[in-house]
């Protein structure tokens, strides 16, 4: 088998114009093959090289605007069409099944919140190429909420959830939904540790042999006003109580290359198709209003596995399909 070292030689053979010089992909891309391990065969080895050169041109284009507000760079994804990111890496299945709550009144809220600092957030996870946001998201939740309800952060399983939530409505890789994993905490008396159920990324049948170590009563689904859907009040009264799930739309370059800033304005996209945690939010001087979001892609991604959403704009849909769950 070629080596990547002869396989970036043999490119120059077949050069054409792109937005950088060739031998500037070339670069880029062999670095890129080193940083994360890739390995391909030689068949896809030239058409992986093709899509990297067009997200190399999209990263350059976007940080050259100017006025933006984000960064866009070389990232796990970028050999990844925005399609085959789509597949591999969301899985938020739309829906709404819980009791929405009323919107409350925040006159009383602080200028910003970061429940990480409060103790309430375990680390960034990372759910590989399987379609098992929307576990992510739920146990994100309720890993905060029990710890605002007993003092006590336990990293909860998302694999539990995947094996054992299908008559709740949930796919395991093929896709779920918060509210229905919420559900099945409920139905199940409770959730298992990660240590004791690990993730694996993969379909499974259920185990039953792990003990429950965290549980919740009931779930709410945040209001959204469909003529009004920039008000972010429901959401915002609802952070307050403590981590939240969220959908969002994330198939977009902007959110698959992301590295950095606030993510505002319409490129992000509102066509739910990811589950996500809000953790808080917060003001930049420069760059605005912002909430801060956790995601699943591993702390390489993003900033060191977050992102920053743009309050007040319904950014990538996320005011939508927000819910929490209750101890």
């Amino acid at each position: 088998m070629k080596t990547v070292a002869a396989l970036l030689l043999a490119l120059a053979a077949s050069a054409n114009a792109g937005y950088i010089t060739e031998k500037q992909y070339q670069t880029e891309f062999s670095k890129f093959v080193k940083v994360h391990s890739k390995k391909y065969a030689v068949e896809e080895f030239f058409n992986r090289y093709e899509i990297f050169k067009s997200n190399l041109d999209l990263i350059e284009q976007h940080n050259a605007q100017p006025g933006v507000t984000s960064t866009m760079g070389v990232n796990q994804f970028t050999d990844m069409t925005s399609a085959e990111f789509k597949a591999k890496m969301n899985g938020y299945k739309p829906s709404r099944s819980g009791k929405v709550a009323p919107i409350e009144s925040i006159s009383a809220a602080p200028a910003s919140l970061d429940w990480r600092d409060k103790g309430a957030v375990t680390a960034v996870k990372d759910q590989g190429q399987c379609g098992s946001c929307w576990s992510f998201s739920t146990t994100g939740s309720v890993e905060g909420a029990w710890f605002l309800a007993k003092n006590n952060l336990t990293s909860l399983s998302e694999q539990q959830l995947m094996d054992c939530s299908q008559k709740e409505g949930n796919q395991s890789c093929e896709g779920g939904l918060m509210d229905d994993a919420f559900q099945f905490i409920i139905d199940n008396k409770g959730l298992c540790s990660e240590e004791s159920y690990p993730y694996k990324a993969v379909d499974e049948k259920c185990q039953t042999t792990c003990t429950t170590v965290a549980t919740i009563s009931s779930f709410s689904d945040v209001a959204f006003d469909e003529k009004n859907p920039n008000d972010d009040t429901a959401l915002m009264a609802a952070v307050q109580k403590g981590p939240v799930s969220i959908a969002i739309e994330a198939d977009q370059p902007i959110f698959q290359m992301y590295t950095g800033g606030v993510i505002s304005g319409p490129s992000c996209g509102t066509q739910l198709d990811h589950g996500v945690l809000l953790v808080g939010y917060g003001t930049d001087a420069k760059l605005g209003d912002y909430w801060i979001v956790k995601n699943s892609w591993n702390a390489q991604w993003g900033e060191k596995g977050y992102v920053r959403l743009a309050r007040g704009q319904n950014e990538c849909g996320m005011n939508s399909a927000a819910s929490y769950p209750i101890v």
